[in-house]
Formats: C-alpha cells, structure tokens, sequence
C-alpha cells in the first residue's frame, strides 16, 4: 500500500469511530511529533557555548580525559 492510500485508510478508520479514547490517543500521538527540538529549548548563550566548543573539536583543540582530570585531582 502506498503511503496516500494508507492514509485514506487512516481518515475513515478515524472518521468511523466514537471512541474517545482512541480520538485522544490519536491526537497524543501528533502533539509528540510537534515537540521542538532540544537545541531550540537552550538559551542563546549555550547555543554560542556549544558551536564554540565544536569548532575548538574540528580545530583539533581537545585534551584527553586523563590529561584533563590529573589537574583536577
């Protein structure tokens, strides 16, 4: 099946119901897909944090973990 036909089919199994239950499951199911997307939920300022921190990655200006936690012991 195609994916137009499958969502005719969708349309009348929906239209063809008085099941609450599944009409608000259904509709859970669009809002999860409308969820935004973690980088839009961070601030400005760690937005700028993170693209730095990768463009010091792509730079090669990284330390390793050991290196990294033997100044902090």
């Amino acid at each position: 099946m195609n994916i137009q036909a499958e969502k005719i089919e969708l349309a009348k199994l929906v239209l063809n119901t008085n099941d609450p239950k599944i009409i608000q499951s259904i509709k859970q199911i669009f809002k999860k897909e409308k969820t935004t997307d973690l980088w839009d939920e961070l601030t400005p300022i760690q937005q700028k944090e993170i693209k730095e921190a990768s463009q010091e990655i792509d730079q090669g200006k990284t330390t390793d973990y050991e290196t990294f936690m033997a100044k902090h012991r």
